[in-house]
C-alpha cells in the first residue's frame, strides 16, 4: 500500500471514529438533560412528551421521529449522508442506553450540575459530529431543505420549527424548563468552539479554523 493510499486510510478511520464518537455522545447528552429534569433540548421535549403518551422509550421515539424527518428529505430533494443515516439511530441507542445506566438525581445542584454537564456535552458531540463531514443530522437537512424551497432565512425556518416542535412536545407532557433556555443559548457558542478542535483537514491533520458560521448545523 503507497504511502498516499495508507494516509487517506488512515485519514477515513478518523473521521468514522469521530462521526460515532459524536453521535454517542450526543444521545449520551440528551440523557443527562433528561436525568437532570430541569428541561430539555427543543427536540427532545417533542421526543420526551411522545414517550409519555406511547409508553416507548425515548431513545426508540428520537428514531422513528428521525427516520420520519428524512423521509421528508425525499420531496425537498435532499440527499443524506453516511452521517445523516447514522444519526437517525446512534442518538436513540446511545441515549436510551445511557439511562439503563445512569441513576436519577435528587436535589437541585444536583440537578443543575448535571444538566450544565449535558449542555456542555452536547456541544462537544456536535463540534466532534459536524467537523467529521459525513452529512447533516436529518432534522438540520429539513431546515436546510426548507430554506433552499421557500427562500426564507435560515434563521426563520429554524425558528419556527423549533417553536412548533417545543410547543407540540409540551403539550404532549415534554420537559419544558430552565434547561431548554440555557441549551438554545448556549449550544450556538459551545458547537463553534468545539469545532476548532475537531475540524480534520483534508491532509489529515486538525486545523484550529472553525468552519463559518453556516456550516455549523446542529446534527438532531
Amino acid at each position: 500500500m503507497s504511502t498516499t493510499a495508507a494516509s487517506r486510510g488512515a485519514h477515513l478511520t478518523r473521521r468514522l471514529i469521530q462521526l460515532y464518537t459524536g453521535l454517542a455522545l450526543y444521545g449520551a447528552s440528551s440523557a443527562l438533560l433528561v436525568v437532570a429534569g430541569l428541561g430539555l433540548e427543543p427536540w427532545g421535549v417533542l421526543h420526551q412528551g411522545l414517550a409519555e403518551r406511547t409508553g416507548i422509550t425515548i431513545g426508540v421515539v428520537s428514531i422513528i421521529i428521525g427516520a420520519i424527518v428524512l423521509l421528508l428529505w425525499i420531496p425537498l430533494r435532499q440527499r443524506p449522508g453516511l452521517g445523516t443515516v447514522s444519526n437517525v439511530f446512534a442518538v436513540g441507542i446511545a441515549m436510551d442506553g445511557t439511562l439503563a445506566l445512569v441513576p436519577d438525581v435528587h436535589g437541585l445542584a444536583a440537578q443543575a450540575g448535571v444538566m450544565v454537564a449535558g449542555i456542555v456535552l452536547n456541544g462537544v458531540a456536535t463540534g466532534l459530529y459536524i467537523a467529521a463531514r459525513f452529512g447533516p443530522g436529518p432534522r438540520d437537512g429539513l431546515m436546510t431543505g426548507l430554506h433552499r424551497r421557500t427562500g426564507r432565512s435560515i434563521r426563520l425556518v429554524r425558528t419556527a420549527i423549533e417553536v412548533a416542535v417545543v410547543v407540540t412536545g409540551f403539550l404532549l407532557g415534554g420537559s419544558l424548563g430552565v434547561g431548554t433556555v440555557l441549551y438554545a443559548l448556549a449550544i450556538g457558542p459551545l458547537a463553534q468552539f468545539f469545532l476548532r478542535f475537531f475540524t480534520i483537514s483534508d491532509n489529515g491533520g486538525t486545523t484550529v479554523t472553525a468552519p463559518a458560521s453556516g456550516q455549523a448545523i446542529l446534527p438532531q
